[in-house]
C-alpha cells in the first residue's frame, strides 16, 4: 500500500534498483571477466610467427611435461597431506586440537616463493642444515648426497607445503558433515578403523578433496615466482619469455 501523496514512480525509486539493473550489472561483470580469456582464445586462430614455430619445435614439449609433472606432484601431495590433517583434527581428540585445527590453515597465507626462498637458504650447500651435517660427521662435499632443493621435486614440495590447506579445509568440512554412525556401522560389520575410513569416510569426502586439489593445481599453474627462482621451465616461465621476445 503506497503512502498518501506518493506517486508510483517515486515509490518504485524508493525500492532500489530493479531486476533489469541487477541483470545489467551482472552482465557487465561477466564480460569483464570473460574478455581476457576470449582474447587469449582468439589468438589460437591467428597464424603464428617464426618465434611461435621455434618455441613449438624446441621448448614447448619441455614446458608441457614439466607443468604436467608439477601438477601431478601437487595434486598427490596436497591430497595426501590435506586429507591426513583433516582426519586427524576431526576424528581424534588430543590436547591442543582446536589450536592445531586453525593453525593448519595458516600456510595458505604465505606466498609460495617466500617459502621457496626460506627453504633454499636453509637447505643449500652453504646453509645451516648441510653445514651442521658436515660439522657433525666430518664429511666433505663428496662424502654425502643431499637432495637438490632447486629442482622440479623441490618446487613441488614448496607448493604442497603452501597449498595443502585448500584440500585440508574442504576435507575437514566434509568429514565434519558426516554422521559418526557411518563409521560405527562399518565397524559393526567387522571393518577395522583404517579400512572403515577408506571404505566409508573417504569416498564420501571425495568431491571436496577433488575440489581442493583442483584449486591447488590451478594455483600451481598460475605461479611464476617459485618456478622461476628454482629454474623449472613451465608454461608460466615460457609465456613470460615468449612475451619478452615479441
Amino acid at each position: 500500500m503506497e503512502a498518501l501523496g506518493t506517486t508510483p514512480g517515486a515509490a518504485r525509486a524508493s525500492r532500489g534498483p530493479g531486476p533489469r539493473s541487477w541483470n545489467a550489472a551482472a552482465l557487465a561483470i561477466a564480460i569483464a571477466l570473460v574478455a581476457p580469456i576470449a582474447i587469449v582464445a582468439s589468438n589460437v586462430f591467428v597464424p603464428g610467427g617464426a618465434a611461435w614455430a621455434h618455441l613449438h619445435a624446441t621448448v614447448l614439449p619441455d614446458y608441457a611435461l614439466n607443468s604436467l609433472l608439477l601438477v601431478a606432484m601437487v595434486a598427490a601431495g596436497t591430497s595426501a597431506v590435506g586429507v591426513a590433517c583433516a582426519w586427524l583434527v576431526t576424528a581424534c581428540e588430543f590436547p591442543g586440537r582446536r589450536v592445531l585445527e586453525w593453525a593448519l590453515a595458516l600456510p595458505l597465507a604465505m606466498p609460495a616463493y617466500v617459502i621457496a626462498y626460506a627453504y633454499t637458504d636453509a637447505l643449500q650447500f652453504a646453509g645451516p642444515v648441510q653445514s651442521a651435517l658436515r660439522a657433525a660427521f666430518g664429511w666433505s662435499a663428496g662424502d654425502y648426497w643431499f637432495p637438490e632443493i632447486r629442482s622440479l621435486g623441490g618446487a613441488g614440495a614448496m607448493f604442497v607445503a603452501v597449498l595443502y590447506p585448500y584440500v585440508y579445509l574442504l576435507a575437514r568440512s566434509a568429514f565434519l558433515d558426516q554422521s559418526p554412525s557411518l563409521a560405527e556401522a562399518g565397524r559393526t560389520l567387522g571393518l577395522p578403523a583404517w579400512r572403515a575410513f577408506f571404505r566409508v569416510n573417504l569416498p564420501l569426502a571425495r568431491p571436496a578433496i577433488a575440489a581442493g586439489a583442483a584449486l591447488a593445481c590451478m594455483e600451481t599453474l598460475a605461479d611464476f615466482g617459485t618456478v622461476s627462482y628454482f629454474g623449472v621451465q613451465t608454461f608460466t616461465t615460457g609465456i613470460f619469455r615468449a612475451w619478452l621476445s615479441m
